[in-house]
């Protein structure tokens, strides 16, 4: 599951759920049948990025080089229509999508506290990770629960 072969990572299910409690998400824009979190999903045979992502959109992306495709196709969804876009990507603050979208235009980005177990793992990532937030400004719940899962800041563009 560690490899770099493999640049899938499953949700894990207590993150999704606790997120899912406040947020409320109606579609999984990069999901297989299998890990999809949502009734609505998109796999790689329909490929999400050629879609639109209308409505409160979960992005788990693919971890290699393309993730970049991902950050600003959920960018892009969450201003064209009016959409909510919260990705799950590895936290790596020296990369130029980071800078020069991220910390642009997310409306909160949280550092999760320690290293998340993805799938059926027994062991932790071998990276740290954040949360991203496109779209709507965040309500003091759905903050609240983003700081439960780590250092949260949000950004007021």
């Amino acid at each position: 599951m560690f490899s770099s072969k493999n640049m899938n990572w499953e949700t894990p299910q207590n993150l999704f759920d606790k997120l899912d409690s406040e947020f409320h998400f109606t579609l999984d824009v990069c999901a297989t049948k299998e890990t999809a979190k949502c009734k609505k999903y998109y796999t790689p045979e329909i490929d999400g990025l050629k879609q639109d992502w209308q409505g409160i959109g979960w992005c788990n992306p693919p971890y290699g080089r393309g993730i970049i495709n991902w950050i600003k196709k959920a960018y892009n969804e969450s201003v064209k229509n009016n959409s909510t876009i919260i990705c799950l990507i590895p936290a790596r603050t020296d990369t130029k999508y980071q800078h020069e979208i991220i910390f642009k235009y997310a409306k909160a980005i949280c550092f999760i506290k320690g290293r998340l177990k993805f799938g059926n793992s027994t062991n932790s990532a071998p990276f740290p990770s954040e949360i991203i937030v496109f779209g709507k400004e965040l309500n003091n719940n759905q903050f609240k629960i983003l700081n439960t899962i780590g250092f949260t800041i949000r950004n007021f563009n």
